[in-house]
C-alpha cells in the first residue's frame, strides 16, 4: 500500500459543493472527514435556472477547508483529488484571467428549448442522436454553449480567437485548482455536451457546425482516471505548511459517479438513484447501443483508453414529490412519515398520481404533460395519497427497465441508492413493481465515493476493479412480493393515466 492512504473527493452538486476525505486500507474505503456548503440558485426568468460560478468556486474551497480539517490531517496528506459534478452545466471563462464571461447555465435551465425545436423541424435530431446518443433537448451543454456566445456581446468573435474556455463544471474547477495550466474534462462529461462522438470520443467537427461553436473553446478530453494536473497544498487548506502538490486523479460526472461506486463493472449491471429525480443508468459494455426507445446512450466510465458505455433514463420527479406533499399540500411535517402512512394501502387502490409537474421524461420526454391524480374516492386520503405518490417512483421506474429491455438490454436486479432508499415500504414496493430484486448500497454517497475510488485506482492504492468491488457492498436486499397478474394490471392502468396527462 502507498503511503498516502488519503483521498479527497469533491461532489459539486446543484444546489451544494461537498467535499469528503477517504480513508484506505487494505479491508475498507471509509469517509473520516466531511464538508458541505450551499449556494444560492438564480432564476432571472420563466425556465432559466443559474448559478453564480464564484459560488460555485468559493464554496468548493470552503468544503475543502473543512473536510481536511475535520479527518484532521493536512492537505499534503493526501494521495490525490477526485472530482464529480453536476453535469451539463455550463461556464464560459476568460483564458487569461480566469473570470466567467456569463452565469453558469444550470442544466435544468429550459431556455433553448425554441432552438431545440428549431433543429428538430429542420431533421437534425437523427444526426444527433447517432453521433452522441443524446437527444435535442435543453437539458445538454451544446444549446447553452450556443446561447451565450450568440447573447454576450463579443463572446463568438473571442471565442474564435481563442481568448475564452468553455468548461462543464469539472473543467471549471480543475482550471481553478490547477491556477489556469489545465484546460480538459472527462470522457462521461464529454458525452454530456451534444459535441462528443460517441464512437471516436472525440469533438466531432460535424456538430460544433450544427451548433456553430469553435473548436478553440473545447478542453481535452481524458479517461476518468488521469492525471488532470496538480493542486497546491495551500489552495486547499490555507494554514498549510507545506510547499507540496496534491495531484488530481480522477473525475466523473455525478451519474457516471454513482454507478462506479456501486460497482456496476459488468454488462446488464444497473443502478438507480433516488434523490429530486430519479438516474438509472445501466452497463451497456464496449459498445454505444442507440436506443429506439427514447433513453439516452452515454459514457459510462473510460480507463486506459478503453470505453465503458451506459443506456440512460431520467425521472424528473422521485424525490421531489415527497417533498411537494410535504411543501405543498401540507400532509406530512418529513419525508419518513410516508412509510407509515403507506403502510397498508393495497396495491388495487383506486388512487393513480402521474407525477408529470415538470413534464414527463424518459421514456415520454414530454415538456408539455402535467400533473394529475386519479381515481379519487370518498375514501381518499393521506395514506392513499402517501402510498400512490411513492408507487409512482415504481411505476417510472417500470417504465425505465420495459424500454431498456425493448432496446435488447434487459437488466436482472437493481442497485439502488439516494435519499428515498432510506423507506423501506418503498423498498419493497419498487421490487414488486418492477419483478426485479432490489440491492440497497452500504452507503448513501454513492456518487463521491465514486469519483474517490476512481482516484485512488489511479494512486495505485486499489489494485484493480476486483477490489473496487469488494469494497461496494449491499447491505440490504429485497425480493419481489407481488404476484405478475397484479403487477400487469396496475402498470396497464398507469399507462392508460399517463395517456390522459400528454
Amino acid at each position: 500500500m502507498p503511503q498516502g492512504r488519503y483521498i479527497l473527493a469533491l461532489d459539486q452538486g446543484t444546489t451544494s459543493s461537498r467535499a469528503m476525505v477517504y480513508h484506505a486500507t487494505d479491508e475498507s474505503f471509509e469517509v473520516v472527514g466531511r464538508g458541505q456548503h450551499e449556494f444560492d440558485q438564480h432564476f432571472p426568468d420563466d425556465g432559466w435556472v443559474e448559478h453564480d460560478p464564484e459560488d460555485i468556486w468559493q464554496t468548493t474551497l470552503d468544503a475543502c477547508k473543512d473536510a481536511i480539517e475535520d479527518a484532521d490531517i493536512d492537505a499534503s496528506d493526501l494521495a490525490g483529488i477526485g472530482i464529480t459534478n453536476q453535469r451539463e452545466t455550463t461556464v464560459i471563462w476568460e483564458r487569461d484571467s480566469g473570470k466567467p464571461i456569463y452565469p453558469a447555465i444550470v442544466w435544468q435551465d429550459r431556455r433553448t428549448a425554441a432552438y431545440c425545436r428549431q433543429l428538430k423541424d429542420n431533421q437534425h435530431e437523427a444526426m444527433v442522436q447517432e453521433h452522441t446518443g443524446l437527444l435535442l433537448d435543453p437539458y445538454f451543454s451544446g444549446t447553452k454553449i450556443h446561447w451565450i456566445l450568440e447573447h454576450v456581446d463579443g463572446a463568438r468573435k473571442r471565442a474564435e480567437a481563442g481568448e475564452l474556455c468553455f468548461g462543464t463544471i469539472d473543467s471549471f474547477l480543475l482550471w481553478r485548482l490547477t491556477d489556469g495550466k489545465v484546460h480538459a474534462t472527462d470522457a462521461t462529461n464529454a458525452s454530456r455536451t451534444l459535441l462528443m462522438n460517441l464512437e471516436t470520443r472525440a469533438w466531432d467537427n460535424e456538430l460544433l457546425a450544427l451548433f456553430d461553436i469553435p473548436s478553440a473553446l473545447l478542453p481535452e478530453i481524458r479517461d476518468n482516471a488521469d492525471h488532470f494536473g496538480d493542486v497546491a497544498c495551500s489552495t486547499l487548506l490555507s494554514t498549510s505548511k507545506s510547499n507540496a502538490s496534491v495531484p488530481v486523479l480522477a473525475m466523473i460526472g455525478d451519474q457516471q459517479g454513482a454507478l462506479f461506486g456501486q460497482a456496476c463493472f459488468s454488462e446488464g449491471q444497473m443502478k438507480s438513484t433516488y434523490g429530486t429525480g430519479c438516474f438509472a443508468l445501466v452497463n451497456t459494455g464496449d459498445r454505444p447501443r442507440v436506443s429506439e426507445n427514447r433513453l439516452l446512450s452515454t459514457m459510462a466510465y473510460q480507463l486506459e483508453g478503453k470505453p465503458t458505455y451506459a443506456l440512460e433514463g431520467s425521472i424528473f420527479m422521485a424525490g421531489a414529490i415527497v417533498q411537494w406533499l410535504r411543501d405543498k399540500l401540507g400532509m406530512i411535517n418529513e419525508a419518513a412519515e410516508t412509510e407509515s402512512l403507506s403502510e397498508g394501502v393495497p396495491w388495487q387502490q383506486s388512487e393513480m398520481l402521474i407525477p408529470a409537474f415538470t413534464g414527463l421524461g424518459a421514456p415520454y420526454w414530454d415538456p408539455e404533460a402535467r400533473a394529475a391524480l386519479f381515481g379519487m374516492t370518498r375514501d381518499t386520503g393521506r395514506s392513499q395519497i402517501a402510498a400512490a405518490a411513492l408507487r409512482s417512483v415504481t411505476l417510472q421506474t417500470r417504465d425505465l427497465l420495459k424500454a431498456m429491455d425493448d432496446d435488447g438490454q434487459p437488466v436482472d436486479e437493481l442497485r439502488v441508492d439516494g435519499g428515498m432508499t432510506e423507506n423501506n415500504w418503498f423498498m419493497q414496493a419498487l421490487a414488486d413493481m418492477t419483478g426485479h430484486p432490489v440491492l440497497r448500497a452500504n452507503t448513501t454517497e454513492t456518487t463521491v465515493r465514486g469519483a474517490a475510488l476512481l482516484a485512488g485506482l489511479q494512486a495505485g492504492v486499489f489494485s484493480g476493479l476486483k477490489q473496487i468491488e469488494a469494497l461496494c457492498r449491499a447491505d440490504d436486499r429485497w425480493t419481489p412480493d407481488l404476484d405478475q397478474e397484479t403487477r400487469d394490471k396496475v402498470y396497464a392502468r398507469w399507462l392508460a393515466a399517463v395517456e390522459k396527462v400528454r
